[in-house]
């Protein structure tokens, strides 16, 4: 385990000793709280939509008491449709918060060079609102002005409210990543009707059905517990915060299904090929 991790550890258990050790024992210049975190947030909600919405759909249809070719045709449309969607989404939403930071990154280096007293001026406003006196807070605002770019990350921050922009972030990868997490999450709930449609076509509909809601709830709450690594929550809490989320999605979808297929039944409409889920009317 990293150092990270073992002092998130000792945080969540609060074990102070174990605290001071993994301090005690860091010799690295930089501390990266969130290792592997760059992407998570792409991960996530690519991974969660995917999964939620396909599972959604599978539900539909399942409430609709239609074929396995209806759940195929209807979830792979999504999957492809979604993730393109998602994964646009993630490469614009991305682009446009990198270029608005470093838009205002630009300006306040522009300010510092030209004005830098009133920049100064203000970094103390901040800091004795923090709690600081006056006369402390300008020695520590003179001390850290004397390096650009630390003074700039720092007005960034308490002014803005916002971090400087990572000069390797990529609003692409973000993009693919994304997209790649939408559709791999995606395919979990059409797996049972995947390979029934290859190998078993007359499989029974409703036990499809069956494994796929247990494909999807094992799969949501291991998604779960590994978001809980990157935040403060219990791996327990988060596993079941994501089954929950999608089982309401899933029921909602599934009530809706039912619903719909009982007014049109109501008008002599039914379905009479459980695996191609071809209509007849008879009315």
């Amino acid at each position: 385990m990293n150092r990270a991790g073992k002092a998130r550890n000792a945080y969540e258990n609060e074990d102070i000793e174990e605290s001071k050790r993994v301090h005690d024992h860091h010799n690295a210049a930089h501390e990266k709280h969130k290792f592997g975190g760059d992407y998570v947030k792409s991960i996530v909600y690519g991974g969660l939509d995917g999964i939620i919405t396909t599972f959604a759909v599978v539900s539909g249809v399942a409430g609709a008491g239609l074929g396995i070719v209806v759940v195929l045709i209807m979830g792979f449309s999504n999957l492809v449709a979604d993730g393109i969607s998602m994964g646009v989404g993630d490469y614009i939403s991305t682009s446009a918060e990198l270029s608005y930071a470093k838009a205002e990154r630009r300006r306040e280096e522009w300010e510092y060079d030209n004005y830098i007293e009133g920049e100064k001026r203000e970094m103390v406003e901040l800091f004795r609102d923090r709690g600081l006196s006056k006369r402390d807070a300008k020695k520590v605002i003179n001390i850290l002005s004397t390096n650009k770019e630390h003074f700039i990350d720092l007005m960034m921050v308490e002014e803005l409210g916002m971090m400087s922009p990572d000069p390797d972030e990529s609003p692409a990868k973000h993009g693919v990543v994304t997209f790649l997490s939408f559709v791999v999450f995606g395919l979990v709930p059409l797996l049972s009707y995947l390979l029934a449609y290859m190998i078993n076509p007359e499989a029974n509909f409703d036990d499809l059905f069956i494994v796929a809601i247990i494909l999807t709830g094992v799969t949501l709450f291991g998604l779960g517990t590994v978001t809980s690594r990157f935040t403060t929550e219990s791996w327990y809490k988060g596993g079941f915060y994501m089954f929950l989320n999608g089982g309401l999605a899933a029921a909602a979808s599934y009530l809706i299904g039912y619903m719909i297929s009982e007014i049109v039944n109501v008008d002599d409409t039914e379905c009479t090929d459980p695996y191609t889920g071809t209509m007849s009317f008879s009315g």
